[in-house]
């Protein structure tokens, strides 16, 4: 399953953007307000999760091109994490020199309304550091309304939320 924005394609991972998702995962920035830069060994775990829910039909990451472009720039897509286990998460980190675009917002925004209409999930989440405000507003733009702070995976977290029933009640029986 590839995604289309206006600007964007959102497509699967494969095996050969480890090289990629290496070079973006040891960026300091691309990894703010999380566990910090990764390893290539630590990023290959990471592909290779990413890679086995879509494996297993589990909602899944895409990766985040620019159309008319082959290299990836980031990542967005549904994560799921063992620390919430009913919860499935809209997950987004995009290289720091394609901030402040919206480019984040557009692949979010697709990414919910293929989980509702295709995956027919009943509710999605993102959880998100406090300080971490260009995320915060990503989630807002998405329809997410903070529910609760956690600690996750040792941080203080928010939780934003939204359900199917106030996607649809938003945009109609798509």
């Amino acid at each position: 399953m590839e995604l289309q924005t206006p600007r964007l394609i959102l497509r699967p991972f494969h095996e050969g953007d480890i090289d990629r998702l290496a070079e973006l995962m040891a960026n300091p920035d691309f990894m703010r307000f999380s566990l910090g830069p990764y390893t290539r060994e630590r990023t290959q775990g990471v592909l290779d999760k990413f890679l086995s829910w879509e494996k297993a039909g589990l909602p899944s990451p895409f990766a985040v091109v620019l159309r008319g472009n082959t290299e990836v720039l980031g990542y967005c897509g549904f994560l799921h994490h063992p620390e919430v286990p009913e919860e499935v998460e809209i997950g987004y980190r995009l290289h720091p020199d394609y901030w402040n675009r919206s480019l984040i917002t557009e692949a979010a925004q697709a990414v919910r309304d293929h989980g509702f209409r295709d995956w027919k999930l009943s509710r999605v989440i993102s959880l998100i550091h406090p300080e971490n405000i260009p995320s915060r507003r990503v989630a807002e733009k998405n329809g997410m309304k903070v529910e609760k702070e956690i600690t996750f995976r040792g941080f203080p977290t928010l939780v934003f939320a939204i359900t199917r029933e106030q996607w649809l009640a938003e945009h109609g029986a798509e």
